[in-house]
């Protein structure tokens, strides 16, 4: 590991860092250390540090913004890569935008509004970056990013890039092609947005912005919806009709907001949340037979 790091410093592949709290990198404020974290300062910087990290044999993984993560609390072995700054390049052309994977989505879907662009107001409250928001096929009020990725541009384990077709991609509901059959990490995205009123536009998202922060607990640490919705049913009202809302385990409380989001109180651990989790799954199976799955993505050691 300690040659493996000193490679990476001396490759300017962006910030290496050892044992960094990935607590301070997620939206739950929870989570243990990567062995390295690295935060690369471009696409090539990416290249060259998945290149020395695979010649290492340490396993490795890409992360966004946090906003759907629970990392453990004894942190994540290996490489956790970073998209953020570096990685967040903008080229607009017309009712084109071209957009580096690192990119805050909330700030593109200000943008674009304010330029009269639209295709983008159902993401104006999504706090995740552009790549992890077409990882997951991100989405709200009944819109998603299958609806505007033109094409996403992929790097592969191998090394290698392509870019990936909308059909390629393989969205479905909170996921693409990246979950379930190939591995990569979007550094890009094409998105085909419309021109419209701009006075419209940025209403409309402001709109969606307000329904959000009334019926959502944004304002607390947490890591945005926990299940995928059951259709037809909705994970939400189904825990609010248990009962469950400000059940708390730990220092992790199902939130009085929205009963779908779980929130840090202050103290949480990785562990309370988890426990939260499987409490809820329990009791909404005993009471209704459904199985919910998570939507946020649990990822580390001694899960």
């Amino acid at each position: 590991m300690k040659a493996m790091i000193k490679e990476l410093a001396n490759a300017n592949v962006g910030k290496v860092k050892e044992r960094e709290l990935l607590a301070n990198h997620t939206t739950m404020k929870v989570g243990g250390p990567a062995d390295v974290l690295i935060e690369p300062s471009s696409i090539e910087s990416l290249q060259n540090a998945i290149a020395i990290v695979k010649k290492y044999e340490v396993p490795w993984r890409a992360i966004g913004r946090g906003s759907n993560l629970l990392v453990s609390d004894e942190g994540i072995e290996g490489v956790v890569i970073k998209m953020d700054e570096g990685l967040d390049e903008l080229h607009v052309d017309g009712e084109t935008v071209t957009v580096g994977g690192g990119y805050s989505l909330v700030r593109l879907a200000t943008l674009m509004s304010k330029q009269g662009l639209s295709g983008l107001e159902f993401a104006g409250g999504i706090p995740g970056s552009v790549g992890g928001a077409v990882y997951m096929n991100a989405g709200a009020h009944g819109s998603d990013m299958s609806q505007i990725v033109k094409r996403a541009l992929i790097l592969f384990p191998d090394g290698t890039m392509e870019w990936l077709t909308n059909e390629e991609m393989e969205f479905a509901y909170r996921t693409s092609v990246l979950q379930t059959k190939r591995r990569g990490i979007c550094v890009a995205a094409e998105l085909r947005l419309a021109s419209g009123n701009r006075e419209k536009i940025v209403a409309k998202m402001r709109e969606n912005k307000d329904y959000r922060r009334k019926t959502q607990p944004w304002d607390k640490p947490c890591a945005g919806s926990i299940f995928r919705n059951p259709l037809p049913q909705h994970a939400g009202r189904l825990i609010e009709e248990a009962g469950l809302k400000g059940y708390a385990i730990g220092g992790a409380k199902i939130s009085e907001q929205h009963a779908n989001f779980i929130v840090n109180t202050g103290n949480a651990k990785a562990k309370d949340v988890l426990d939260l989790i499987r409490f809820v799954k329990k009791t909404i199976n005993e009471l209704y037979g459904i199985h919910l799955q998570t939507e946020v993505e649990i990822i580390g050691r001694k899960l």
